[in-house]
């Protein structure tokens, strides 16, 4: 199975460069945790009008903090644990059902040219990166 898991691996950072697929990876815990910090420190050094002030300082830096940076698809999938290596592949399998193939190669080709079975597969992919990522994704200009 590792086999496979490999092949489907390099599948998904196939599709995902073919389609120019970004995503970025949000950090909401940080950002939070960066505007409530500042708005504290806020009120303890200025009161009420430091609680405001130091809550919409931290509240841009928390923002700031989240937007996250646009990173290639392909190379998110290759920094995964194991463990989400695994859902991801489980995920595409469910697609592929009973396709079989010899290697890496022979299944980017026999998926690229299907046009269905395609999209079926990034549509995983996506579903994948959103749910269990919780990133935002974005196709290249």
């Amino acid at each position: 199975m590792a086999s496979a898991m490999s092949d489907v691996m390099r599948l998904c950072c196939e599709i995902s460069a073919h389609d120019q697929i970004k995503v970025a990876v949000k950090n909401s815990a940080k950002g939070a945790m960066a505007a409530g910090g500042i708005a504290f420190v806020g009120g303890l050094l200025g009161g009420p009008a430091g609680i405001a002030v130091g809550g919409a300082v931290g509240g841009l830096l928390g923002s700031w903090m989240t937007s996250g940076q646009f990173r290639p698809l392909p190379q998110i999938l290759m920094e995964l644990p194991p463990n989400q290596q695994k859902k991801l592949y489980n995920d595409v399998m469910a697609v592929l059902g009973n396709l079989d193939w010899m290697d890496a190669a022979q299944l980017i080709a026999l998926v690229m040219g299907n046009a269905t079975l395609q999209q079926q597969v990034t549509a995983a992919l996506l579903n994948y990166v959103s749910k269990e990522l919780r990133a935002e994704v974005r196709y290249q200009d």
